[in-house]
């Protein structure tokens, strides 16, 4: 009879730590990823069956934004809940050993708060948010890293056979690959050969069975579908019925990113993980080139200000605590992933820290009827723009453009002229928010001003 206690209450403390263990949490960051590259929102050039797994059996959001056109002031956002103009990261970050840009060491990051929660903390993919020691992951809350630091990098090795790109490879007198930027393992530099989307699709799942009994937070930014233009033939063989060579590759880079993630969903599943593990998957900023990518039916892309710019493919799951297959349509960012995830992680928001973000939970689970926000904003030196309600108002070559998204959300037709009072108010409102910024740390990086960046035959010069 007391083997029978002492057994019955080892199995009652374990099912009762299995009901009660905090959710594990995935965010995946994709790169340049276009509004329409994957099935999410009804195109169909290439198959994306485990990231509709997301929206299928999680939420669809059709109106995600970045609060950056370019990607490291996405990051930074994304990382802080807090728009980057608040404390300087508003441009690219120069990359070098001397360089001194980066994620200011006085903002908490996801990863901080996280880890002071309880969780093991681990990155896995692109980090773009400065390249000095004192801005490396493992010194930003990260436990375990896995990648690189600068914008973009090769996927592999771009001579060998198996391997199908678009960009010459840099090679050395002798004829050798020159090789990608250094890929580090926690602090020390390592030799990766394997293509890397999977490489990182390899050392998350590795993070994931590392840290399986206890709550974890997986932070994987990965390069898909970010330039070079490299594909392996496992991924290229799957579409030869695309003529163009750009965008054949382009697909199969979705493809393995896809097929990346569908890893990700059965790993967990395989450790009986995925009822409480919250997944969430985005993009950095819209759509990199409008040749092979998809923005449809959005205007322009990155380093934009028009919603192909700003606007991103968005998806989270969390079978215990969201709802099934819901399209969620009042607009959300990325700014709001940070409070979401704490309140899910039973976390703190940083003391003293003014999130941007908001708590997307009460929205999704019906306790909370009204919209998350009313207002967004941006800006990138003296181009701006914001979202009020169903109206779009961005300034950029000394001229505002005006939209009414309910009814244009391919932003063809500027109403600015005829709606003189909407400008004056939403011009108004930007400068209340943009009155709580700072200036940038660090000067523009460059800008795009070539004709397929004009709007209505204006030519701009996109900072960025």
């Amino acid at each position: 009879m007391r083997l029978f206690l002492i057994v019955a209450l080892a199995y009652a403390m374990h099912s009762y730590g299995a009901e009660n263990k905090r959710p594990n949490i995935v965010l995946i960051f994709a790169d340049d990823l276009g509004y329409c590259d994957t099935e999410l929102y009804g195109c169909d050039m290439v198959p994306t069956p485990n990231i509709n797994r997301l929206a299928s059996e999680g939420v669809l959001f059709t109106d995600g934004y970045v609060s950056s056109p370019v990607c490291s002031p996405s990051r930074a956002g994304l990382l802080t809940g807090r728009h980057q103009q608040r404390f300087g990261h508003e441009f690219l970050p120069r990359i070098g050993e001397k360089s001194d840009d980066g994620l200011p060491l006085s903002e908490v990051t996801l990863a901080d708060a996280m880890k002071e929660a309880g969780y093991a903390t681990g990155m896995v993919g692109k980090w773009h948010l400065g390249t000095a020691q004192k801005f490396h992951p493992v010194n930003r809350g990260f436990d375990e890293f896995f990648g690189f630091f600068g914008g973009a990098t090769a996927y592999i090795d771009p001579t060998r056979d198996d391997v199908k790109g678009t960009r010459p490879p840099r090679l050395t007198p002798s004829g050798e690959w020159v090789g990608r930027d250094s890929l580090q393992r926690g602090t020390t530099t390592i030799q990766e050969d394997e293509y890397i989307t999977d490489a990182f699709t390899r050392e998350a799942v590795t993070f994931i069975e590392k840290h399986k009994e206890s709550p974890f937070f997986l932070y994987l930014p990965h390069l898909a579908t970010h330039q070079p233009l490299q594909a392996t033939m496992k991924y290229y063989n799957r579409f030869p019925s695309i003529q163009d060579e750009e965008t054949r590759i382009y697909a199969a880079m979705t493809s393995a990113l896809d097929d990346g993630i569908g890893v990700l969903l059965d790993t967990l599943a395989k450790h009986d993980l995925e009822e409480n593990t919250l997944v969430i998957f985005t993009s950095d900023n819209g759509a990199g080139n409008a040749d092979y990518c998809n923005n449809d039916p959005l205007r322009l892309g990155k380093q934009t200000m028009y919603e192909g710019g700003v606007r991103v493919p968005f998806a989270m799951k969390w079978p215990a605590g969201l709802p099934t297959g819901m399209t969620y349509k009042h607009p959300i960012s990325t700014l709001d992933i940070f409070p979401t995830v704490i309140a899910v992680a039973d976390g703190k928001l940083p003391k003293g820290k003014a999130m941007d973000g908001v708590n997307l939970l009460p929205y999704l689970n019906g306790s909370n009827s009204i919209k998350p926000h009313d207002k967004l904003f941006w800006r990138a030196g003296k181009i701006w723009a914001t979202r009020d309600g169903d109206w779009k108002l961005i300034f950029a070559a000394n001229r505002y453009w005006l939209y009414d998204l309910s009814k244009d959300v391919g932003e063809k037709t500027n109403l600015a002229a005829k709606r003189p009072d909407i400008v004056e108010q939403l011009t108004a409102s930007w400068e209340q928010w943009n009155s709580g910024n700072v200036d940038p740390l660090w000067p523009s990086y460059a800008a795009k001003g070539m004709d397929s960046f004009a709007v209505d035959g204006v030519h701009i010069n996109w900072t960025f």
